[in-house]
């Protein structure tokens, strides 16, 4: 029998540590002084009488100010359809190799960037007048169909179209800018497996575009939703913001029925936004750029525990002797 090896002596295992969390009275300060500056606003709002809130409560679901808000709707949908549409054209044609299609691109984003919205919705307004007639057949030969312009496009049809090819313009540059983030590898790959160009956009550089692309395009639609207040210049009189300029100029009440216009405009944009948040999360998913989700931080609290809990267990420890055998034990 061999003597026994001295037992290595034990590791004292470290006592639990009392974290004592930091505190920030500025925040709370800040806090009470924002929360203050916001009471001052909200008592001002409801207890100023020139606001006029009975009239405003009057006139919130006023038949004409619906169909209004409904005119909007449909005049931002229609508009930024027309736009998703013509605008990645635009930014395929911007990438192209073809020096024609760039020029034809570069030329219309230039045109219609650097032109106001009010100006050339006021150009659409004239369109009957510039173009009385509008017809299709051979240039300098003879023409094969003949339109009137006036009972071709309403003023409704000129608004979205006049809109849908303003935000065309700066859409493209949105779309374009989508689709040089995502790795020109990737197309590459995709061409030398034989996949055709129209299949690679739809299938492998579109849907990683999205999560660069969605984001802003949110804030043109909602933009959009706001810029049709200006089609009175084609003129079209049914949207928002013409109902309630009617019925406040009628009732020599302007200000209760713009804050009725506000009103509207807020609560169609919250519902904007909250629809922009969900396609957000949609496109971006396995993408972290505003911070970690709910789930990411559910599991990372779960590993902090673990941690934690195996920190604080007694380990199980056996001393061996130089030959790797456990201390004690026989020859």
């Amino acid at each position: 029998m061999t003597s026994p090896v001295d037992r290595a002596p034990a590791t004292p295992l470290p006592d639990r540590i009392h974290a004592v969390p930091v505190r920030y009275p500025g925040r709370w300060v800040s806090a009470a002084v924002v929360a203050v500056f916001a009471a001052m606003v909200v008592h001002g709002l409801v207890t100023n009488e020139n606001f006029g809130w009975p009239t405003v409560w009057k006139y919130l679901f006023t038949t004409p100010v619906v169909r209004g808000v409904g005119w909007t709707l449909l005049l931002t949908i229609a508009a930024m359809l027309i736009a998703v549409v013509l605008s990645l054209a635009l930014a395929v044609m911007r990438d192209s190799s073809n020096p024609v299609m760039r020029t034809v691109s570069w030329t219309y984003v230039w045109f219609f960037r650097g032109t106001p919205v009010y100006t050339q919705l006021a150009f659409w307004g004239f369109l009957s007048v510039l173009y009385p007639m509008l017809a299709l057949g051979i240039p300098f030969g003879p023409e094969l169909l003949h339109f009137d312009t006036k009972t071709l496009f309403t003023a409704a049809w000129l608004a979205a179209i006049g809109l849908g090819l303003n935000e065309a313009a700066y859409l493209s540059e949105i779309v374009r800018a989508g689709l040089e983030s995502v790795d020109h590898g990737q197309a590459e790959a995709a061409k030398a497996l034989g996949m055709k160009d129209g299949t690679i956009m739809r299938r492998i550089v579109l849907p990683q575009a999205m999560r660069v692309i969605v984001p802003p395009t949110g804030n043109e639609t909602i933009s959009m939703l706001k810029t049709t207040s200006l089609v009175l210049a084609i003129p079209f009189t049914r949207e928002l913001q013409y109902a309630t300029d009617a019925i406040g100029n009628r009732l020599y009440l302007s200000i209760p029925l713009l804050v009725v216009a506000c009103i509207w405009y807020l609560a169609v944009t919250s519902i904007l936004m909250v629809g922009q948040h969900y396609l957000e999360r949609y496109y971006g998913r396995g993408f972290e750029p505003h911070g970690p989700t709910e789930g990411n931080r559910r599991r990372r609290r779960a590993g902090r525990q673990a941690a934690i809990n195996a920190a604080h267990t007694t380990p199980d420890i056996t001393v061996v002797d130089d030959m790797g055998r456990p201390a004690g034990g026989a020859a």
